[in-house]
C-alpha cells in the first residue's frame, strides 16, 4: 500500500476556513476528497499547539569558582572548556554555559608557530644582537627562500557568504597541489629578484651556489666597487647555505669574514624579508584564490613583488635596530614579526 500524501499548504488553509464557517470534519473531508482521519488528525494537532520547552535549571558559578576558571584558562592555553572546568573540579556545567563564561575572559585563537628556543639559542641571539648593534643595516642584503603552493598556506579559505548564496567550491589537492620555490633579497629600499628555483631541483650546496651564480651574481656584477666593498650578505643557517662548500664559493666571490653575516639559530623573526613574504602571500592568496599551474602562481608572485614599493622595503630594513633592542630586552627571547 502506497504512502498517503501529506496535506498541502493550500488544503490546510481551506480546512481552517471551513472550520471558521462551521463545517464538520466529515464535511471538510468530503469537500477536499481526503480521508476523514487525515482531516481529524490535523485539527487535533492544531488545537494542541506546540509543547512548551521545559527549561532545566543551570548550574550557577560562584565568584570563587570563576577566579579558579580564569587561572586555569591562563595556565592551559588551547585546552577545551571541559578540560578547564574539570581541572577546577567544577562539574555539572553544560557546554553552552562553559563557553559563555570563557568568552568573557578569553578568545579562541590558533597557536603561533615559532622555532623552539633553548638557553643556548637565546645566548647566541643576544651575542648576535650585541655584535651588530652599531651596524649600518642599509648595507645589509637580507636573503631567504619561500615556497608557494597552488592552494595557499593552509589549502583552505573562509569568508563571508551572502544569504541565499552557496560557498564556492575549492579544490583539495595533496600538499596544496605542489609549489614553486622562490628566492629573493632586500637591501635598503631595493628588492633583488624574486628568482624562481627550477622545478624539481633540491637545494643542496652545489645547486644553491649554481643558483646564485645564475641569478644573484648577475645583479651583484652591475654594482659599483664601493657598494661591493661595503655590502654585507645575510643568509640563514639552512644546510645548503652554511656548508663549507657554499661558504668557500661565497669567499671566492669576495663575500667572506665581516662581509658574510653570522646568523643565530632559530631566528626567522630577526630577518625582515620574512615580512616581505607575508605581504606577497597575502596578495597572491587574497579572497581564497587558488591556482591551476605552477606557472600561474609564479606569475602571481612576480606581479605581487612589483607592487611592493621602495618605501615598504625601507620600512622593513630600517626595523632592524628595533629588533636588536627587543632581543636584548627579552634576553634572547622570541620577538615576533
Amino acid at each position: 500500500m502506497g504512502q498517503k500524501k501529506d496535506l498541502t499548504g493550500s488544503e490546510k488553509s481551506k480546512i481552517v476556513r471551513y472550520l471558521a464557517e462551521g463545517c464538520s470534519s466529515l464535511k471538510i473531508a468530503k469537500l477536499l476528497k481526503r480521508d476523514h482521519r487525515t482531516i481529524k488528525c490535523f485539527i487535533q494537532n492544531s488545537q494542541q499547539g506546540r509543547k512548551k520547552r521545559v527549561e532545566k535549571p543551570r548550574r550557577k558559578i560562584t565568584a570563587h569558582e570563576l577566579r579558579k576558571v580564569k587561572r586555569a584558562a591562563a595556565k592551559m592555553p588551547l585546552a577545551t572548556s571541559l578540560a578547564i572546568f574539570q581541572s577546577c573540579n567544577i562539574t555539572g556545567v553544560p557546554k553552552s554555559t562553559r563557553c559563555a563564561i570563557l568568552r568573557d575572559m578569553a578568545k579562541v585563537r590558533k597557536a603561533e608557530r615559532r622555532p623552539p628556543l633553548n638557553k643556548t639559542h637565546k645566548l647566541k641571539r643576544q651575542d648576535w644582537a650585541k655584535k651588530y648593534l652599531k651596524t649600518d643595516f642599509s648595507k645589509v642584503l637580507w636573503t631567504d627562500e619561500m615556497r608557494v603552493s597552488l592552494d595557499g598556506p593552509d589549502g583552505w579559505a573562509r569568508g563571508w557568504i551572502g544569504k541565499g548564496q552557496r560557498a564556492p567550491v575549492r579544490l583539495r589537492r595533496q600538499q596544496g597541489g605542489g609549489g614553486v620555490l622562490v628566492w629573493a633579497g632586500i637591501i635598503k629600499d631595493e628588492l633583488v629578484g624574486p628568482f624562481r628555483v627550477e622545478d624539481g631541483v633540491k637545494l643542496n650546496s652545489q645547486s644553491y651556489c649554481q643558483f646564485l651564480e645564475d641569478t644573484f651574481k648577475q645583479w651583484y656584477r652591475k654594482k659599483s666597487a664601493s657598494f661591493k666593498k661595503n655590502m654585507i650578505f645575510m643568509q640563514d643557517n639552512a644546510p645548503s647555505h652554511a656548508s663549507k662548500y657554499s661558504t668557500a664559493w661565497l669567499a671566492r666571490k669576495g663575500i667572506k669574514e665581516e662581509k658574510l653575516m653570522t646568523w643565530p639559530p632559530c631566528s626567522p623573526d630577526l630577518n625582515p624579508i620574512e615580512n616581505l613574504w607575508s605581504i606577497i602571500k597575502c596578495e597572491i592568496y587574497k579572497e581564497g584564490k587558488q591556482y591551476t599551474s605552477l606557472n600561474s602562481v609564479w606569475e602571481a608572485v612576480v606581479a605581487a613583488a612589483r607592487n611592493v614599493d621602495g618605501e615598504q622595503i625601507k620600512t622593513l630594513t630600517e626595523s632592524m635596530d628595533g629588533r636588536l633592542l627587543s632581543v636584548l630586552a627579552k634576553k634572547g627571547g622570541y620577538i615576533g614579526r
